[in-house]
């Protein structure tokens, strides 16, 4: 690339008389060829005046691109001269013109012409500077722009070319002024430069800047078209998945039925891990065939997991007054028991979560443990739910067998849950004393994580592989001695159940034993009775026990060899007193 080694090219400055035509959203610079949609009379007139006299036309851009009327002092002062190479008058009044731009010029003064603006302006020459300088400046712009055009697709690749080809310098840095993407008034900038080099340096920050923007709006392209492709991949493939299962035979069921989950997912109160699990296991069933053994697993996982209760609760009964009528109606006796109870519940009526001791109520057999739990349960309002912990030797039985295993489950302890339907429920632990220990693990370290209030809220269960709080469940155990683990033990309250007295049995006969067995056996109080001599006999003869389980089966005894004698000796009646008790019960 060469040049002449004068300091200044171009036409020699001097002050004529040009029609000027206003442009909206265009700026126009020199050795630029560009056709213009004239519309405007003034402009119209412009362009007529610049034909008849065959004279150049001075094109200034607008300061406000919508003023259809624009003043001397909304359009920028310097503008191009240029030549009108063709002019073509359209049918609707309108005229398209061909211009080239020849050189730079500075507005100096507008005419009192009213037929179109006119105005006296002065040619400016193009100012080299210095030769290495400037030449250094057109390389870095030319290099620079081939990276331009490479990312703006919208930009001719013969167009570097052509101004790869140029030896004037003004020339480089109009040509590819006049083809970047950048705003009006910074074109504007561009074109009242007065040197070349500083024109050069404009042009290569903006056209830096542009670059570091379309690099990054290529990022983003392309990674919204890998992402689109993708989704596309993933629909094209589930679409053949589901032709392939209608080849198959499966039914729309499968379908309905991955609706529902999701359906049922979106519903449920689900902590943000658990619904997190949940829909990635969706998203792996929506993937398998229906008749797959996999799809079954995960499909049987997704019910356990939306099937416990997630933030469901009962409304809590706080009334300690109801609480001590229903213990009364249900049990009688057991007076220091139930204060005990009661004074347990009124703590937690004022406590907003259960953090207190676990009660553990310990007594021989058949004393009224287990109806105790579910009367406390009655009397707060919440469900009742029951786990025999009996000859329980395995922990997977209490936290659930992981799902590698063939016929996996939850535990215990979330079954009881799922059967619960509330997240708030009285959880009765029966016979914990009766738990054991052997190579498959031990159960009781399972359980110190369901009954410690500081853990019980994130309780992991091997199968569901989520965390799930039990900190709102209410968890009451039983026990026939305090053969219980130690670490256990210290978690719970005991309260002893010693048993009842002979008058307490007597009375716990009369009020709740005898007509429940007469409904049990369809007797009616006229038809069957014991006297209370009789009554103290069974107690003292026949049962010799603490609770009152053995009293319940001969009272039953005796009911059924009444109802046989009803029925077979067609009586009436039948009194149980010492004189006939040897003859029911022997």
């Amino acid at each position: 690339m060469t040049s002449e080694s004068s300091p200044t090219i171009g036409l020699p400055a001097g002050d004529d008389v040009f029609p000027v035509l206003p442009l909206r959203d265009i700026v126009v610079f020199p050795h630029m060829i560009v056709p213009l949609f004239v519309g405007r009379e003034k402009s119209i007139r412009a362009l007529e005046e610049v034909m008849r006299a065959d004279k150049q036309i001075l094109l200034a851009t607008q300061q406000n691109p919508s003023e259809d009327e624009p003043t001397p002092e909304s359009i920028f002062t310097v503008g191009t001269l240029a030549s009108v190479l063709q002019l073509l008058k359209l049918p609707d009044g309108t005229v398209k013109v061909l211009v080239e731009g020849v050189s730079r010029a500075e507005i100096l003064r507008y005419t009192a012409n009213e037929n179109y603006y006119e105005a006296h302006a002065r040619r400016i020459a193009d100012n080299v500077g210095d030769q290495v300088e400037v030449e250094a400046l057109a390389r870095s712009v030319v290099a620079e722009f081939e990276n331009y055009v490479k990312l703006n697709k919208k930009i001719s690749p013969e167009v570097v070319g052509a101004v790869t080809q140029l030896d004037d310098y003004s020339k480089v840095a109009d040509t590819v002024a006049s083809h970047l993407a950048i705003k009006i008034p910074e074109k504007q900038a561009i074109l009242a430069l007065p040197t070349v080099v500083e024109r050069l340096e404009r042009v290569l920050g903006m056209m830096e800047s542009e670059i570091s923007v379309l690099q990054v709006e290529k990022r983003i392209r392309s990674r919204v078209k890998r992402q689109m492709e993708k989704t596309q991949r993933e629909y094209y493939l589930n679409e053949q998945m589901k032709a392939i299962q209608k080849e198959l035979g499966d039914s729309e069921d499968g379908k309905d039925e991955l609706a529902e989950l999701e359906e049922k997912i979106n519903k449920t109160k689900l902590s943000k891990e658990a619904r997190e699990k949940a829909q990635n296991e969706l998203k792996k069933l929506r993937q398998m065939s229906p008749m797959s053994a996999e799809a079954t697993v995960v499909r049987n996982y997704l019910d356990w997991l939306l099937g416990i209760p997630w933030g469901k609760k009962s409304k809590v009964r706080n009334d300690l007054n109801y609480a001590q009528e229903v213990l009364d109606a249900d049990h009688f006796g057991l007076e220091k028991v139930k204060d005990r109870i009661v004074e347990y519940l009124a703590v937690q009526s004022r406590a907003s979560k259960i953090r207190g001791p676990i009660l553990c109520l310990v007594g021989p057999p058949g004393v009224g443990k287990t109806s105790l739990g579910k009367s406390i349960a009655k009397a707060t309002g919440r469900e009742f739910v029951r786990m025999s912990l009996g000859g329980v030797r395995d922990e997977a039985e209490i936290r659930g067998h992981r799902r590698t295993y063939i016929g996996s489950m939850p535990g215990k302890v979330i079954q009881s849950m799922r059967k619960a339907k509330k997240s708030n429920p009285l959880f009765l632990l029966d016979e914990i004393d009766k738990l054991g220990m052997d190579f498959r693990g031990d159960p009781s370290s399972a359980l110190l994580e369901v009954l410690d209030p500081e853990q019980n809220q994130s309780f992991n269960d091997h199968y569901l592989e989520v965390d799930y709080d039990l900190s709102s469940v209410m968890f009451v155990t039983t026990a026939n001695t305090l053969n219980i683990p130690p670490p256990l033990m210290d978690r719970m309250e005991i309260i002893r159940i010693a048993g009842y007295t002979e008058d307490e049995k007597s009375d716990t006969s009369r009020l709740y034993l005898v007509p429940n067995i007469l409904m049990e056996h369809a007797l009616e109080a006229k038809e069957f009775s014991v006297d209370d001599e009789a009554l103290k006999t069974v107690i003292r003869r026949y049962t010799r026990e603490a609770g009152v389980r053995n009293l319940e089966r001969e009272l039953a005894t005796l009911a059924r060899k009444s109802v046989k004698e009803l029925i077979l000796a067609k009586k009436k009646s039948i009194k149980v007193s010492p004189k006939n008790l040897e003859d029911f019960l022997g």
